[in-house]
């Protein structure tokens, strides 16, 4: 189950408003966390957020860099049409029949301001496989009466705050807020025990229009180069994975394979720390229903790879009852997401290049059966 600290951090972040180029209060509750912890923290040209952990006595030649994005799909107030609608930009992959008398919340001068879509106008979006998608959206105001939003203020559909129900927590926007969320749950922990490690985290702009943030900290080289790069996902459950089963290893998604070997070190430090602690486990599938951060970072000059948890209702849809629902997310997943984290910033195992166990497996079976072989050829 997750602990109490870590169920806080959570449960605040997800009551967060968010949106593509509307993250401004992600931004602030990171940074607020960080001049808490007293780490080191900056944002560069474009608004993403890098924070450094570094013990004085560590000399580490590749440490780890966690990475989440900070936005989820949603809507950004462009201006008030008249003194009860609003004209609003969407960004996201949520298909449109979705959208027709959706309610929606946005956030505007420290107050919710709710309503309802009325109109959307449809563009048609995509390179490999172009489709419809909603622009824009007119959004009839519904409370407080003759409420105004301030141009750019996030817009979200309109959900309560996180609930736990069971074993899960369900939210406006787990995606990929639950990640960010393990990241400073994990930086907690560092900080905490004073590890003797260094790791950076990245929490990045605008994924959900293509990762956009995260293409921009490449090219600003916000992440060191040096640095062991591993994305961190929430993404929807597909065949041979299961909700409560443990994070995922993500071998690669929808565009590309991640980088072999840090997949392997990656499934390394999770093995280790299965074989320490009963409660830990983790799966491993290639994560194929998108593409995700991981790929900008290995093609753009990254060593990189994901983790990822399984996530319920992907975009706010149910799939199954073709209408819009609140994310949720296992909390057991969350709380051995936060161990592998802690592990892979503080472990003694190597990154190495192959499969060193798997080799070691395979020297012994070739010793085994060499003599056999070759006596019966």
């Amino acid at each position: 189950m997750l602990k109490k600290r870590h169920q806080k951090i959570l449960t605040e972040m997800l009551s967060l408003p968010t949106a593509p180029f509307a993250e401004d209060h992600v931004r602030r509750y990171v940074f607020d966390f960080c001049q808490r912890h007293e780490v080191h923290v900056r944002e560069d040209k474009v608004g993403n957020i890098l924070v450094h952990y570094k013990h004085p006595s560590c000399k580490l030649k590749r440490p780890l860099c966690l990475c989440a994005h900070m936005d989820h799909p949603g809507f950004r107030a462009v201006r008030m049409i008249d003194d009860q609608t609003l004209k609003a930009q969407w960004h996201g992959g949520v298909l449109p029949e979705y959208f027709p008398r959706a309610k929606v919340r946005f956030h505007s001068e420290g107050r919710w301001v709710h309503g309802r879509v009325v109109r959307t106008q449809l563009k048609t979006r995509g390179l490999e496989r172009p489709q419809k998608m909603v622009e824009t959206a007119e959004i009839r105001i519904v409370r407080p009466r003759r409420a105004v939003v301030v141009p750019g203020a996030p817009g979200m559909w309109d959900f309560p705050d996180p609930q736990i129900r069971g074993q899960c927590i369900y939210a406006r926007a787990c995606d990929d807020i639950a990640g960010a969320a393990a990241m400073l749950s994990a930086l907690d922990t560092l900080t905490r025990t004073k590890a003797k490690t260094e790791a950076y985290f990245l929490f990045t702009r605008a994924e959900e229009v293509g990762f956009i943030g995260a293409i921009a900290a490449c090219q600003l080289r916000t992440i060191p180069l040096k640095c062991l790069v591993v994305a961190i996902e929430t993404s929807s459950v597909l065949p041979g994975v299961e909700m409560g089963g443990g994070p995922i290893l993500r071998v690669g998604d929808k565009s590309t394979i991640f980088n072999p070997d840090l997949t392997v070190w990656c499934g390394r430090v999770g093995d280790a720390l299965a074989a320490s602690d009963k409660g830990f486990t983790y799966q491993r599938k290639l994560m194929d229903g998108g593409s995700c951060e991981s790929t900008a970072y290995c093609q753009l000059g990254y060593d990189a790879t994901g983790i990822c948890i399984a996530l319920g209702n992907y975009h706010n849809c149910n799939r199954v009852h073709g209408k819009l629902a609140p994310e949720y997310v296992h909390l057991g997943d969350v709380e051995n997401l936060i161990k592998w984290f802690v592990g892979l910033a503080t472990t003694k195992i190597a990154l190495a290049s192959g499969n060193p166990p798997l080799q070691k497996r395979l020297g012994q079976l070739e010793r085994r059966y060499d003599r056999l072989l070759k006596s019966t050829a």
